[in-house]
């Protein structure tokens, strides 16, 4: 009885569920709603593309003009700095032992430069006079010797009165004294006239040369201190104390990143296909990724007329690695007090009015 009646009965089940199961897959299934609504452009026409928000002075990389281990980092991130202060420091200790090496030789080359315009020294006039009378004396004495010699060996008719030995002796006694007293007095005069103008000129070209050397050993100090290039924020700080440091090309990361944020700057990348359509000067509003309903006015800058590879990848299906763009600088209209505040480095859609825009009140929904 089963057999007869329940299998067909069964494959009519299993197949009337097969039906309807069919059926059911078929139904398109419900449209989702998006988590965060796309940004919509409040423009007629418009030109849409991605901006980076960057400061006004764009990212400054600091890096380190001499090669070392750090030795102090005097700032954090979102520290305000002003322009020439100190962001961080190479060790230096072996520069600021040069230093005082250098500085005593400019005082040592400074005292022989005194010393050469203070000559001649008072002291040392008596002692030269003494030496001078002295041989004059000592002149005086041999003279007379030497005429009484001479009386005597001419009167006598070298008859033996004083030999001729002792003539000549005494002859050359008085010329030895006659050096001696030219020689104590050019000592004098010597010592009188003070320095020599040479000397001084080699004295002062000595101060010179420590003073240049010393500067060189200030300047390599200086150099091991890394500062502000303008006034602003700091950004990121990369770099730690004990870590090394390179002022290599290319040896890595910016130690360091400052910034003005006073006034945000949104960079604008326009597709090459979108060029012909830009207008400068055109009015634009830029949507932070993640809250269409916020927007920011922008006021136009400047344009980068030097079109170049876009950087920043959106990641739409559409785009093309090797699509090339125009960088249009926009300032963020920083009178807006509700608007949600800007980073840098954040993404933001921008549209560009290049016609009549739909509303009045659409661009300030």
């Amino acid at each position: 009885m089963f057999s007869k009646y329940g299998v067909p009965l069964l494959g009519a089940g299993m197949l009337i569920f097969a039906i309807t199961h069919v059926l059911g897959m078929q139904k398109e299934p419900p449209k989702l709603e998006p988590i965060v609504p796309p940004a919509r452009s409040p423009y007629g026409s418009t030109v849409a593309a991605a901006g980076l928000v960057e400061p006004r002075t764009e990212n400054i990389s600091i890096e380190t003009a001499v090669p070392g281990v750090v030795y102090t980092v005097h700032v954090k991130v979102g520290q305000q700095v002003e322009k020439g202060e100190p962001l961080f420091t190479v060790d230096n200790r072996h520069l600021e032992s040069q230093r005082k090496a250098r500085e005593a030789d400019l005082q040592s080359a400074r005292a022989q430069l005194a010393k050469l315009e203070a000559m001649p020294r008072p002291e040392e006039i008596p002692v030269k006079q003494a030496k001078l009378r002295e041989a004059e004396a000592n002149l005086n004495d041999q003279e007379l010797m030497w005429k009484r010699a001479k009386g005597l060996y001419e009167a006598a008719g070298r008859s033996g009165a004083i030999t001729e030995e002792e003539y000549i002796r005494r002859r050359q006694a008085y010329e030895m004294a006659q050096q001696q007293e030219k020689a104590a007095r050019a000592d004098l005069e010597l010592l009188q006239a003070g320095s020599w103008d040479a000397d001084k000129v080699v004295a002062r070209a000595a101060i010179a040369q420590a003073e240049s050397q010393l500067e060189m050993v200030k300047t390599e100090i200086e150099r091991t201190i890394v500062r502000a290039s303008v006034s602003g924020e700091v950004l990121q700080v990369n770099v730690r104390p004990g870590e090394y440091v390179s002022n290599l090309a290319g040896a890595g990361q910016s130690y360091i990143v400052i910034g003005n944020v006073s006034q945000l700057h949104v960079r604008v990348d326009i597709d090459e296909h979108d060029i012909p359509r830009f207008k400068a000067q055109s009015s634009a509003r830029a949507n932070p990724r993640g809250d269409a309903k916020q927007f920011h006015n922008l006021k136009f800058v400047r344009i980068e007329p030097f079109v170049v590879p876009k950087r920043s990848l959106t990641g739409s299906t559409g785009e093309r690695i090797d699509t090339r763009v125009l960088q249009v600088i926009y300032a963020v209209d920083s009178s807006e007090k509700d608007a949600t505040r800007l980073y840098v480095g954040q993404q933001v859609d921008v549209f560009i009015d290049i016609g009549e825009s739909q509303s009045a009140t659409g661009a300030g929904q």
